[in-house]
């Protein structure tokens, strides 16, 4: 349990309430309402496999930076929790569980497995040459919610790309809040974000742009996928939210920076899933 415990927090498991809502999401709008159990059930197992592998994947190539700066000395490889051989497997154990997941959804999901995994693999290595690191995350988050679409419909279409694209800029608004808290640590040691190459306020601005248009995309997938109010009523309810996370912080106090990160978005994520699924079941 001792070791369960210690992978958990390594894969930050709590984290998986930023993707799992919009991939669930994603699988309500293939279907036009509740999915197959077992499309579910393998689309979970997919999501598990897929987030597990990127988070370990991640936790390996950063180790050496992560020694250095003291907010993440205390991660599971360099305080020596875990060895690096046993974090080599797990990744390969868990994309493999995302590439099982595929095979039993249908076959074109097994054929963008391997996709899936590179691009979530690539993010690990943007903020080592591109301040729009940001955006790669973004983009591997995305995965989510178009993979859940491809895993119900078994194609792709517009609506699912709209929620994928809302999602990067989703992801691009707070994960440049969250960077400031290392821009110092992240110049120093070479490495790359918007906070770093643009100063913190103007990082700021360039994440409430980004957040603006997300909801803009939101309303253009609301009207693509034929929804109604509930689902508008949730698109102007994160509004609300997401503005309100802005105030949260400012370039020179970071107090309250976990609870923008965190609870904000789980509370945008949540949120849209739940109005998007009372639209689906109870249209207005």
């Amino acid at each position: 349990m001792g070791k369960l415990r210690i992978v958990l927090e390594m894969i930050k498991i709590e984290h998986t309430l930023f993707a799992l809502p919009f991939a669930l999401m994603g699988a309500l709008l293939a279907a036009q309402g509740l999915p197959e159990g077992r499309t579910l059930f393998w689309i979970f197992v997919a999501m598990i496999g897929a987030r597990s592998a990127a988070m370990a994947f991640n936790r390996l190539v950063d180790r050496d930076y992560d020694a250095k700066n003291p907010r993440t000395a205390s991660r599971a490889i360099p305080a020596g929790l875990v060895s690096v051989g046993f974090v080599k497997g797990f990744t390969l154990c868990t994309s493999l569980l995302l590439v099982l997941a595929a095979w039993q959804l249908n076959a074109l999901a097994l054929a963008l497995s391997p996709v899936a995994l590179g691009v979530v693999f690539l993010y690990s290595y943007t903020k080592r040459f591109t301040h729009w690191c940001h955006a790669f995350l973004g983009v591997a988050l995305a995965i989510a919610p178009v993979g859940a679409w491809v895993a119900v419909a078994g194609n792709l279409t517009l609506v699912p790309l709209t929620l994928g694209a809302a999602v990067v800029c989703w992801l691009v608004g707070f994960d440049t809040i969250y960077a400031l808290q290392d821009a110092d640590f992240d110049k120093n040691a070479g490495l790359h974000s918007l906070p770093v190459r643009f100063g913190a306020k103007t990082a700021l601005r360039i994440g409430r742009a980004s957040h603006a248009l997300m909801i803009v995309l939101l309303v253009a997938l609301g009207k693509l996928a034929g929804l109604h109010g509930w689902y508008f009523t949730g698109v102007g309810l994160a509004a609300v939210l997401i503005a309100a996370e802005h105030t949260l912080i400012s370039p020179s106090d970071l107090k309250r920076l976990n609870i923008a990160f965190f609870n904000v978005n789980i509370a945008v994520s949540c949120g849209l899933l739940l109005f998007t699924a009372i639209d689906l079941l109870i249209s207005w």
